[in-house]
């Protein structure tokens, strides 16, 4: 009699809500990929331009942002890997990457900087959101995320998608920490997929103290491997942790394979700033190094029609390299 009001209690807190049916289980049945708790946050950021984020000029929009927290199976405080999306929002390709966290024991918080702000994608207008306004949400939520009672703040991982990948890249300036991050947490790692290294800010081999770890491959015409491959040489030769793992046949987007996605399509009108030399001016100003001239997406440099697709085969490399890393990282048994 116990042990059938123990099975009958390890059920109920896997149950969502009482409208929903849950059948007495033991916790064993369920699979390690299923979350035992997710809970959604409100995050309170800002909308600002570019150049308000580089001099720190906080008078922008006020916003509110969502976070969905999946907590791992497991006890105590867990590892927590935070995850940005790119320029058309929380996709399906979001989904695998927290399914294979949460098997693995650690939590997920993907972060929505879309909904709150009224878009749902910026791909064919890249202007409606400055370039750096993910890093804004991504340390308002690390403030969050940091205080929770689940959460191992010395294991709190950024990985980020393209646009969300750029943030991921650039949110380990310490510059950046100086302005914005206002709680003193830290992230205990940067894992950057396929993000655009196009623009030079001022002291942006000043990196945090964390490894970095950047996934891309090799056709991306959207995000070109070159010139992340032109900052990672600045950063290896500033003495930073960070590595660049780049994959042949690899579209942008390749982790799309992990959904069984192998086709390769034009992202219609999207823009890319595959052929822009950015840097950073004088008052936070972005340039056209070629021009000499303040950006904008109507620069001639500004190219459309990008393409994207998945890879399943280097999806799952690209999986396993991060799984292998987390590992090893977190001191996962």
């Amino acid at each position: 009699m116990l042990a059938n009001w123990r099975v009958a209690v390890t059920a109920a807190i896997f149950c969502t809500g009482a409208l929903f049916f849950c059948a007495e289980t033991s916790a064993q049945s369920i699979p390690k990929d299923i979350a035992a708790r997710t809970e959604i946050y409100p995050i309170p950021s800002l909308t600002i331009s570019d150049q308000q984020f580089l001099t720190g000029d906080a008078n922008g929009k006020e916003v509110t942002v969502a976070g969905e927290f999946r907590i791992a199976q497991g006890t105590g405080k867990l590892p927590v890997v935070m995850l940005m999306h790119g320029s058309s929002g929380v996709g399906a390709g979001m989904d695998p990457w927290v399914r294979h966290f949460n098997a693995m024991g650690i939590s997920t918080f993907v972060i929505d900087g879309f909904s709150g702000r009224g878009l749902t994608m910026v791909g064919p207008n890249q202007a409606l959101l400055g370039r750096l306004n993910f890093i804004v949400d991504i340390y308002r939520a690390l403030e969050i995320l940091a205080k929770h009672p689940r959460v191992d703040p010395d294991k709190i991982v950024l990985m980020g998608f393209s646009r969300g990948g750029q943030a991921t890249l650039y949110a380990s300036l310490e510059r950046f920490h100086k302005l914005w991050n206002k709680s003193g947490a830290q992230f205990a790692a940067y894992i950057p997929f396929y993000p655009d290294c196009s623009t030079s800010y001022v002291t942006d081999a000043d990196v945090v103290a964390r490894p970095i770890r950047i996934f891309h491959g090799t056709p991306d015409d959207y995000n070109p491997v070159s010139s992340c491959k032109a900052y990672l040489a600045r950063l290896q030769e500033a003495k930073r942790d960070v590595v660049l793992t780049e994959y042949p046949d690899s579209q942008h987007g390749f982790d799309a394979g992990l959904l069984g996605v192998s086709a390769i399509a034009v992202s219609a009108n999207a823009q890319s700033a595959r052929n822009c030399r950015l840097t950073e001016g004088e008052s936070g100003v972005l340039m056209n190094a070629d021009t000499q001239a303040p950006f904008t997406y109507k620069d001639a440099c500004i190219a459309i029609n990008p393409h994207v697709g998945g890879n399943p085969a280097t999806a799952k490399e690209a999986q396993k390299a991060v799984s292998d890393f987390l590992q090893v990282l977190f001191k996962l048994g």
